[in-house]
């Protein structure tokens, strides 16, 4: 199965994106992610068995104990490939905890011998694909305000006609204190 570490969106932050995508279909054409599947990717494990599995949900214990939650801060919006066939994502601020969660994460999937996409870390939620982003002004956007995520999640990622959609397998929640 096809497997995935991501954040997960707490509910206000994610209805806050919810409402910045829909301006955003009004200007853009594209392929807008649904909400039930907004997240901040960690870790892109690929396919897996099911003592890779095992062992993933072993990494997220080991990376998450003891951790708080985790601030998200938006910074704007920005795009993967080219403007008439893009990603079009809302980034979100490198904030140390977030980028050390995501350090440990990786740390203990390796210290298994789990294999993960290893490009850099770009903290993002993913909004549209296959987008096609007009030059300019996109016009008055409302921005989600700042949150906390308390939830990190091991997913299986399960591809149909009509796109992914994601099931939760093992959650961790970072509530340190």
């Amino acid at each position: 199965m096809r497997a995935f570490i991501a954040i997960e969106l707490p509910e206000a932050f994610a209805d806050e994106v919810d409402e910045l995508a829909r301006g955003l279909a009004g200007v853009c054409e594209g392929r807008f992610v649904s909400q039930e599947n907004r997240h901040i990717t960690l870790a892109f494990l690929g396919e897996v068995g099911e003592a890779e599995t095992r062992s993933a949900m072993g990494a997220l214990d080991a990376a998450c104990g003891g951790r708080g939650p985790v601030p998200l801060q938006q910074c704007g919006l920005g795009t993967f490939g080219r403007s008439r066939d893009a990603t079009l994502w809302l980034g979100i601020e490198k904030d140390p905890q977030l980028m050390g969660l995501t350090a440990r994460v990786r740390e203990e999937l390796s210290a298994r011998g789990l294999a993960y996409d290893e490009k850099d870390f770009l903290p993002h939620v993913t909004l549209a694909r296959r987008a096609r982003v007009p030059r300019g002004s996109l016009g008055d956007l409302a921005f989600p305000l700042p949150d906390e995520a308390t939830r990190v999640t091991l997913f299986r990622s399960i591809l149909g006609p009509d796109g992914a959609r994601y099931k939760p397998l093992y959650t961790c929640p970072l509530l340190a204190g």
